[in-house]
């Protein structure tokens, strides 16, 4: 599973660092293939406490909690079905969370009060080597490293501009290479929901269980997780989602007003029009993979530069598509 031959000499006395302080108490953001997460032991309620305040995040929201073996699942919780143990076997490490029961050596504080937690194993080899280092006994619970609501960060810098001086340690891992959040679902009785969109696909899912999943807006109670709140991943620059032909007429309006606009397209049509100017033109990938990968990153820098607007072009409605939808839809709520 750990590929410590990925990972020199420097990386591995930093992270040996990372798990000293993180039993400590102490908060370190360290790498996924995901984001970058914010970690605390998550058995000390008092540092648990402490993420939540550095991200200024409701106490009710809870966070997932990482493990390093799927050995530690039967630690971290309790009446475990077995759709959740196959897609364990067949997704991690991997960009998969699963809502389980949770043990009794998770507090309150982690799951925001539920009796339920957000499981996975991350497939970062830095991510793996701190849960490894930090021992058997440990669990790394890890909201993405940034302010509660905003664009989760996928380089060390995203986090080192908003949260430096904040936390103990910034581990830097490279870039995230998938740079969208993990898929989140739940089981009850012989049902699978999707709770959230995410790395590993609802089709992917689907061909290991044989049956379908059912999306979270088919289910009566759902489960409190990250990222569901209707506005989260936002830049601070007013962010606003059109079809192509209102976003030319859009930006072409606010240009005239001597109005800073950033347009991000992944389609080829009409990129002629955007050659005016206070229109900074920014073309993303057609292929959903490499789209999610540069999004966030995307975003991050367009929010650091002078723009008065983000103008985004709406993703096609196909499923390969489906978190990207999801987390635009999301960002562009907060300016609706």
């Amino acid at each position: 599973m750990l590929d410590k031959g990925a990972l020199d000499q420097k990386q591995l006395e930093q992270i040996a660092v990372a798990a000293r302080l993180l039993r400590r108490g102490g908060i370190v953001a360290f790498p996924t293939e995901t984001v970058y997460g914010l970690g605390a032991d998550a058995t000390n309620t008092d540092a648990v406490q402490k993420v939540y305040t550095i991200k200024q995040r409701p106490a009710d929201h809870p966070l997932i909690v990482h493990i390093g073996h799927m050995a530690q699942l039967d630690i971290w919780a309790l009446e475990i079905p077995e759709a959740a143990r196959l897609l364990a076997r067949h997704f991690w490490p991997g960009p998969l969370t699963l809502i389980l029961k949770r043990s009794a050596h998770i507090p309150d504080c982690v799951t925001g009060g539920q009796d339920t937690v957000g499981l996975r194993i991350p497939a970062h080899p830095v991510a793996l080597e701190l849960l490894n280092m930090i021992g058997p006994d440990k669990a790394i619970a890890a909201p993405s490293a940034n302010r509660y609501g905003r664009i989760s960060p996928t380089a060390a810098v995203h986090v080192r501009n908003t949260l430096s001086n904040k936390i103990d340690m910034i581990l830097d891992g490279g870039t995230c290479n998938i740079g969208l959040e993990s898929t989140i679902v739940s089981f009850e009785n012989d049902a699978v929901f999707l709770l959230r969109p995410g790395g590993i696909s609802v089709s992917a899912i689907e061909s290991v269980l044989s049956k379908p999943v059912i999306s979270y807006k088919n289910r009566k109670t759902a489960v409190r997780v990250p990222g569901a709140i209707p506005s989260h991943y936002a830049p601070a620059t007013p962010l606003q989602l059109f079809h192509l032909p209102e976003l030319v007429q859009t930006a072409i309006k606010l240009a005239a007003q001597n109005l800073r606009v950033a347009v991000i397209t992944w389609s080829d049509a009409g990129m002629s029009q955007f050659n005016v100017p206070y229109i900074q033109h920014v073309k993303m990938s057609s292929d959903p993979v490499r789209y999610g990968q540069q999004l966030y990153a995307v975003l991050h820098q367009q929010d650091q530069a002078a723009i008065d607007y983000i103008l985004m072009e709406t993703p096609p409605e196909l499923p390969a598509w489906l978190a990207i939808s999801d987390r635009l839809q999301r960002a562009s709520q907060a300016y609706l």
